[in-house]
């Protein structure tokens, strides 16, 4: 019998993605210029959520291995855009990125769904990420003021990652459910 306890690599997984996108909402309001976002983009918003995506899959979550595996690819394509602009190797316009982004508010509803089954802390950090996807659709696509409102609400969005993330570590620590995620919005009967 092994009795080796293994670490939850959601905690990797949600710390980059929440980190990552806390940053682009900086950028997004004029806070902080595009280095730091490109810089976790590539490191920790994508390489460490893939790991922790490919971690979840040998624990035998299909939900946080598609998820983490999905949105730290997203976060590598984003980054290889925002270089390839920057170079001039291949220009994305303002609705190039916004094929992009809608493409990913599509697999985002569907982890919206599936997150309603999970907890409240899931349901709401994915309902408030398609939001977010919905308005940075709108904005690359002829409403500019909606990027401003897509900041606070994915602002709401990465904070609410680190909570979940809290929760793993504190409640793990403390050998006490500390901090509560809820229950799900869904269940089936």
């Amino acid at each position: 019998m092994n009795t080796i306890k293994l670490g939850n690599p959601a905690v990797v997984g949600l710390a980059g993605f929440g980190l990552t996108t806390l940053l682009l909402q900086f950028h997004n309001l004029g806070w902080c210029g595009l280095g730091p976002v490109v810089a976790m983009g590539f490191v920790f918003g994508g390489l460490a959520q893939l790991v922790a995506g490919f971690m979840e899959q040998k624990t035998g979550n299909n939900f946080g291995f598609a998820a983490f595996s999905s949105y730290g690819s997203f976060w590598i394509g984003l980054g290889i855009i925002w270089i390839l602009n920057h170079f001039e190797i291949y220009t994305s316009s303002k609705t190039d990125v916004g094929y992009y982004l809608i493409a990913w508010t599509l697999l985002t509803i569907i982890f919206w769904i599936g997150s309603l089954f999970i907890h409240t802390a899931m349901a709401f950090t994915f309902s408030t990420l398609a939001i977010g996807f919905i308005l940075l659709d709108l904005a690359h696509f002829g409403f500019p003021e909606a990027t401003t409102f897509a900041a606070y609400v994915l602002i709401a969005c990465a904070l609410s990652a680190w909570y979940m993330m809290a929760a793993i570590i504190i409640n793990d620590v403390s050998g006490k459910q500390l901090l509560k995620v809820g229950k799900p919005w869904l269940k089936v009967n």
